[in-house]
Protein backbone atom coordinates (compact mmCIF):
# COMPACT_ATOMS: atom_id res chain seq x y z
CA UNK A 1 0.00 0.00 0.00
CA UNK A 2 2.62 2.29 0.65
CA UNK A 3 3.97 2.35 -2.61
CA UNK A 4 1.09 3.73 -4.55
CA UNK A 5 0.03 5.49 -1.92
CA UNK A 6 2.99 7.65 -2.56
CA UNK A 7 3.07 7.35 -5.89
CA UNK A 8 -0.43 8.22 -6.46
CA UNK A 9 -0.28 11.54 -4.11
CA UNK A 10 3.06 12.53 -6.43
CA UNK A 11 0.96 12.32 -9.57
CA UNK A 12 -1.66 14.22 -8.07
CA UNK A 13 0.28 16.59 -6.43
CA UNK A 14 1.91 17.34 -9.55
CA UNK A 15 -1.33 18.01 -11.76
CA UNK A 16 -3.11 19.60 -9.00
CA UNK A 17 -0.23 21.63 -6.72
CA UNK A 18 -2.19 22.93 -3.52
CA UNK A 19 -1.93 26.77 -2.99
CA UNK A 20 0.12 28.48 -0.02
CA UNK A 21 -2.69 29.03 1.21
CA UNK A 22 -5.24 26.22 1.15
CA UNK A 23 -8.15 25.86 3.74
CA UNK A 24 -6.48 22.80 5.14
CA UNK A 25 -3.19 24.22 6.07
CA UNK A 26 -4.54 27.59 7.55
CA UNK A 27 -6.87 25.45 9.80
CA UNK A 28 -3.76 23.72 11.07
CA UNK A 29 -2.13 26.80 11.64
CA UNK A 30 -5.37 27.77 13.71
CA UNK A 31 -5.28 25.21 15.47
CA UNK A 32 -1.88 25.20 16.48
CA UNK A 33 -2.05 28.63 17.44
CA UNK A 34 -5.14 28.27 19.77
CA UNK A 35 -3.47 25.12 21.40
CA UNK A 36 -0.37 27.18 21.78
CA UNK A 37 -2.53 30.07 23.50
CA UNK A 38 -3.85 27.86 25.95
CA UNK A 39 -1.04 25.74 26.80
CA UNK A 40 2.01 27.58 26.54
CA UNK A 41 2.47 29.29 30.05
CA UNK A 42 6.01 29.00 29.95
CA UNK A 43 6.82 26.01 32.34
CA UNK A 44 8.44 22.68 31.32
CA UNK A 45 5.14 20.89 32.32
CA UNK A 46 3.07 22.93 29.92
CA UNK A 47 5.52 22.70 27.05
CA UNK A 48 5.90 19.27 26.60
CA UNK A 49 1.70 18.88 26.98
CA UNK A 50 1.74 22.05 24.24
CA UNK A 51 4.24 19.41 22.32
CA UNK A 52 1.81 16.23 22.59
CA UNK A 53 -1.29 18.05 22.03
CA UNK A 54 -0.08 19.43 18.62
CA UNK A 55 1.78 17.05 17.18
CA UNK A 56 1.16 13.39 18.92
CA UNK A 57 -2.61 13.78 19.38
CA UNK A 58 -3.30 14.51 15.29
CA UNK A 59 -0.63 11.84 14.99
CA UNK A 60 -2.80 9.11 17.33
CA UNK A 61 -6.41 10.21 15.30
CA UNK A 62 -4.71 9.85 11.95
CA UNK A 63 -3.24 5.78 13.44
CA UNK A 64 -6.67 5.48 14.68
CA UNK A 65 -8.74 6.52 11.40
CA UNK A 66 -6.73 4.17 9.25
CA UNK A 67 -7.70 1.15 11.09
CA UNK A 68 -11.43 2.52 11.37
CA UNK A 69 -11.50 2.50 7.65
CA UNK A 70 -9.33 -0.61 6.81
CA UNK A 71 -11.31 -2.89 9.63
CA UNK A 72 -15.33 -1.47 8.55
CA UNK A 73 -14.13 -0.41 5.23
CA UNK A 74 -11.43 -2.55 3.35
CA UNK A 75 -8.01 -1.58 2.53
CA UNK A 76 -9.57 0.39 -0.23
CA UNK A 77 -10.76 3.10 1.71
CA UNK A 78 -7.73 2.45 3.97
CA UNK A 79 -5.34 3.46 0.53
CA UNK A 80 -7.30 6.79 0.05
CA UNK A 81 -7.11 7.85 3.43
CA UNK A 82 -3.17 7.20 2.78
CA UNK A 83 -3.40 9.01 -0.46
CA UNK A 84 -5.56 12.17 0.77
CA UNK A 85 -2.92 12.81 4.29
CA UNK A 86 0.14 12.22 1.77
CA UNK A 87 -1.28 14.82 -0.80
CA UNK A 88 -1.48 17.29 2.18
CA UNK A 89 1.96 16.35 4.08
CA UNK A 90 4.11 15.62 0.85
CA UNK A 91 5.28 17.78 -2.80
CA UNK A 92 7.69 19.27 -4.75
CA UNK A 93 5.27 21.94 -5.23
CA UNK A 94 5.22 23.43 -2.06
CA UNK A 95 9.05 24.97 -2.63
CA UNK A 96 10.00 24.19 -6.57
CA UNK A 97 8.02 27.17 -7.67
CA UNK A 98 10.36 29.80 -6.21
CA UNK A 99 13.53 27.59 -6.94
CA UNK A 100 12.06 27.91 -10.73
CA UNK A 101 11.50 31.62 -10.64
CA UNK A 102 15.22 32.32 -9.46
CA UNK A 103 16.75 29.78 -11.96
CA UNK A 104 14.75 31.72 -14.59
CA UNK A 105 16.16 34.99 -13.14
CA UNK A 106 19.55 33.89 -13.15
CA UNK A 107 19.22 32.36 -17.08
CA UNK A 108 17.84 35.58 -18.46
CA UNK A 109 21.05 37.48 -15.95
CA UNK A 110 18.69 39.53 -13.68
CA UNK A 111 20.10 39.23 -10.79
CA UNK A 112 18.01 42.39 -9.27
CA UNK A 113 14.92 40.17 -9.88
CA UNK A 114 16.40 36.68 -8.67
CA UNK A 115 17.73 38.87 -5.29
CA UNK A 116 14.19 39.66 -4.55
CA UNK A 117 12.37 36.66 -5.13
CA UNK A 118 14.88 34.83 -2.64
CA UNK A 119 14.02 37.69 0.08
CA UNK A 120 10.34 37.12 -0.66
CA UNK A 121 11.26 33.70 -0.02
CA UNK A 122 12.99 32.97 2.99
CA UNK A 123 11.95 36.56 4.43
CA UNK A 124 15.62 37.27 4.26
CA UNK A 125 18.15 40.76 3.48
CA UNK A 126 19.26 39.51 -0.12
CA UNK A 127 20.27 43.15 -1.48
CA UNK A 128 23.84 42.75 -1.31
CA UNK A 129 24.24 39.05 -2.39
CA UNK A 130 26.23 38.40 -4.84
CA UNK A 131 25.34 35.95 -7.69
CA UNK A 132 27.54 33.06 -6.27
CA UNK A 133 25.73 33.21 -2.89
CA UNK A 134 22.63 33.37 -4.45
CA UNK A 135 22.84 30.11 -6.30
CA UNK A 136 24.60 28.59 -3.08
CA UNK A 137 21.51 29.94 -0.72
CA UNK A 138 18.61 28.71 -3.55
CA UNK A 139 20.56 25.58 -3.82
CA UNK A 140 20.43 25.11 0.08
CA UNK A 141 17.23 26.06 0.74
CA UNK A 142 15.39 23.95 -1.88
CA UNK A 143 17.75 20.80 -0.99
CA UNK A 144 16.35 21.22 2.83
CA UNK A 145 12.71 21.86 1.89
CA UNK A 146 13.08 18.75 -0.45
CA UNK A 147 14.22 17.14 2.58
CA UNK A 148 11.26 18.38 5.01
CA UNK A 149 8.68 18.36 2.24
CA UNK A 150 9.77 14.80 0.48
CA UNK A 151 12.61 12.32 1.88
CA UNK A 152 11.42 13.21 5.75
CA UNK A 153 7.66 12.54 4.51
CA UNK A 154 8.88 9.56 2.90
CA UNK A 155 10.89 7.92 5.95
CA UNK A 156 8.23 8.36 8.69
CA UNK A 157 5.57 7.08 6.20
CA UNK A 158 7.31 4.05 5.79
CA UNK A 159 8.46 2.84 9.22
CA UNK A 160 4.63 3.79 10.17
CA UNK A 161 3.18 1.95 7.34
CA UNK A 162 5.48 -0.90 8.22
CA UNK A 163 3.73 -0.50 11.86
CA UNK A 164 1.08 -1.13 10.76
CA UNK A 165 -0.13 2.70 11.79
CA UNK A 166 -0.14 4.03 7.90
CA UNK A 167 0.13 8.09 7.30
CA UNK A 168 0.93 8.98 10.60
CA UNK A 169 4.35 9.30 10.34
CA UNK A 170 4.03 11.95 7.92
CA UNK A 171 1.55 13.74 9.80
CA UNK A 172 3.51 14.06 12.83
CA UNK A 173 6.73 14.46 11.05
CA UNK A 174 4.95 17.93 9.27
CA UNK A 175 3.14 18.90 12.16
CA UNK A 176 6.90 18.30 14.02
CA UNK A 177 8.49 20.59 11.07
CA UNK A 178 6.21 23.52 10.91
CA UNK A 179 6.03 23.83 15.11
CA UNK A 180 9.79 24.41 14.74
CA UNK A 181 9.34 26.31 11.84
CA UNK A 182 7.23 28.76 14.04
CA UNK A 183 9.34 28.39 17.20
CA UNK A 184 12.48 29.65 14.83
CA UNK A 185 10.94 32.46 13.39
CA UNK A 186 12.09 35.73 14.73
CA UNK A 187 9.80 37.18 17.06
CA UNK A 188 7.57 40.53 16.04
CA UNK A 189 4.04 42.06 16.04
CA UNK A 190 2.54 39.43 13.63
CA UNK A 191 4.44 36.16 14.48
CA UNK A 192 3.05 34.23 17.65
CA UNK A 193 4.99 34.57 20.58
CA UNK A 194 6.18 31.19 22.24
CA UNK A 195 7.93 31.11 25.48
CA UNK A 196 11.45 30.14 25.68
CA UNK A 197 10.66 27.00 27.42
CA UNK A 198 8.69 25.82 24.63
CA UNK A 199 10.60 27.12 21.96
CA UNK A 200 13.36 24.96 23.53
CA UNK A 201 11.10 21.95 24.00
CA UNK A 202 9.93 22.24 20.26
CA UNK A 203 13.52 22.53 19.15
CA UNK A 204 14.51 19.20 21.22
CA UNK A 205 11.66 17.19 19.46
CA UNK A 206 12.00 18.49 16.30
CA UNK A 207 15.56 17.35 16.39
CA UNK A 208 14.71 13.90 17.55
CA UNK A 209 11.94 13.36 15.33
CA UNK A 210 14.14 14.59 12.28
CA UNK A 211 17.34 12.22 13.11
CA UNK A 212 16.64 9.31 11.23
CA UNK A 213 15.55 11.18 8.23
CA UNK A 214 18.21 13.28 7.99
CA UNK A 215 20.53 10.63 7.86
CA UNK A 216 18.13 8.78 5.15
CA UNK A 217 18.02 11.57 2.67
CA UNK A 218 22.03 12.16 3.55
CA UNK A 219 22.44 8.61 2.07
CA UNK A 220 20.29 9.03 -0.51
CA UNK A 221 21.86 11.78 -1.87
CA UNK A 222 25.51 9.65 -1.28
CA UNK A 223 24.25 6.34 -3.08
CA UNK A 224 22.63 8.53 -6.29
CA UNK A 225 25.97 11.03 -6.10
CA UNK A 226 29.80 10.66 -5.40
CA UNK A 227 29.26 8.23 -2.92
CA UNK A 228 32.38 8.85 -0.91
CA UNK A 229 32.77 12.71 -1.27
CA UNK A 230 29.23 13.05 0.31
CA UNK A 231 29.91 10.59 3.13
CA UNK A 232 33.44 12.45 3.82
CA UNK A 233 31.54 15.40 3.68
CA UNK A 234 28.72 14.23 5.98
CA UNK A 235 31.48 12.84 8.24
CA UNK A 236 33.51 16.12 8.97
CA UNK A 237 30.76 17.95 9.26
CA UNK A 238 29.32 15.95 12.10
CA UNK A 239 32.57 15.96 13.65
CA UNK A 240 32.98 19.72 13.71
CA UNK A 241 29.54 20.83 13.86
CA UNK A 242 27.48 18.05 15.89
CA UNK A 243 24.09 17.87 16.35
CA UNK A 244 22.47 19.98 13.40
CA UNK A 245 20.48 17.80 11.17
CA UNK A 246 20.28 20.39 8.20
CA UNK A 247 24.04 20.84 7.93
CA UNK A 248 24.16 16.76 7.20
CA UNK A 249 21.87 17.61 4.59
CA UNK A 250 23.56 20.20 3.10
CA UNK A 251 26.85 18.56 3.86
CA UNK A 252 26.09 15.11 1.84
CA UNK A 253 24.52 17.52 -0.95
CA UNK A 254 27.93 18.95 -1.48
CA UNK A 255 29.99 15.95 -1.78
CA UNK A 256 27.71 14.42 -3.63
CA UNK A 257 27.62 17.20 -6.43
CA UNK A 258 30.89 18.79 -5.06
CA UNK A 259 30.25 22.27 -4.24
CA UNK A 260 30.56 23.92 -1.44
CA UNK A 261 27.29 24.62 0.99
CA UNK A 262 28.47 24.10 4.53
CA UNK A 263 30.88 26.72 6.45
CA UNK A 264 33.11 23.49 6.84
CA UNK A 265 33.19 23.37 3.23
CA UNK A 266 34.15 27.17 2.66
CA UNK A 267 36.15 27.12 5.30
CA UNK A 268 37.98 24.22 3.04
CA UNK A 269 37.99 25.68 -0.06
CA UNK A 270 35.18 23.78 -1.45
CA UNK A 271 34.09 25.08 -5.52
CA UNK A 272 31.49 27.81 -4.95
CA UNK A 273 28.18 26.76 -6.21
CA UNK A 274 27.28 28.08 -9.77
CA UNK A 275 24.06 28.41 -12.09
CA UNK A 276 24.84 25.32 -13.75
CA UNK A 277 24.79 23.40 -9.85
CA UNK A 278 21.21 24.48 -9.87
CA UNK A 279 19.96 21.56 -12.78
CA UNK A 280 22.47 19.29 -11.09
CA UNK A 281 20.69 19.47 -7.30
CA UNK A 282 17.37 19.10 -9.63
CA UNK A 283 18.56 15.72 -10.96
CA UNK A 284 20.02 14.71 -7.60
CA UNK A 285 16.81 14.93 -5.81
CA UNK A 286 14.84 13.43 -8.53
CA UNK A 287 16.94 10.47 -9.05
CA UNK A 288 17.36 10.25 -5.04
CA UNK A 289 12.97 10.21 -5.43
CA UNK A 290 13.90 7.20 -7.86
CA UNK A 291 15.35 5.32 -5.96
CA UNK A 292 13.32 5.40 -2.88
CA UNK A 293 10.25 4.91 -5.09
CA UNK A 294 12.54 1.79 -6.16
CA UNK A 295 13.08 0.44 -2.57
CA UNK A 296 9.60 1.01 -1.12
CA UNK A 297 7.97 -1.04 -4.69
CA UNK A 298 10.63 -4.05 -3.59
CA UNK A 299 9.76 -4.08 -0.37
CA UNK A 300 6.24 -4.06 -1.18
CA UNK A 301 6.62 -7.12 -3.34
CA UNK A 302 8.43 -8.70 -1.06
CA UNK A 303 5.45 -8.16 1.49
CA UNK A 304 2.85 -9.86 -1.18
CA UNK A 305 5.33 -12.74 -1.67
CA UNK A 306 5.87 -13.62 1.63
Amino acid sequence: MSFFAILCALLIEQARPLKDANFLHTQVRNALSWAVRQLDTGQDAHARLTCVVVVLLPTVLTALMHWALLLWLGWMAALVWNIIILYFTLGFRQFSHHFTEIRDALDAGDEDAARSLLAQWMQMDASDLPRSEIVRQVIAHSVLNAHRCVFGVFAWYSLMSGLGLGPAGAVMYRLAEYFSALAKRPVSPQTLLLSPALRDYVGLWWRRIDWIPTRLTAMGFAFVGSFEDAIDRWRKFEAAVPGDNDGIVLAATAGAVHIGLTEVDLRNAAPVPQLAHLRAIVGLVWRTVVMWMVVLALMSLARLLG
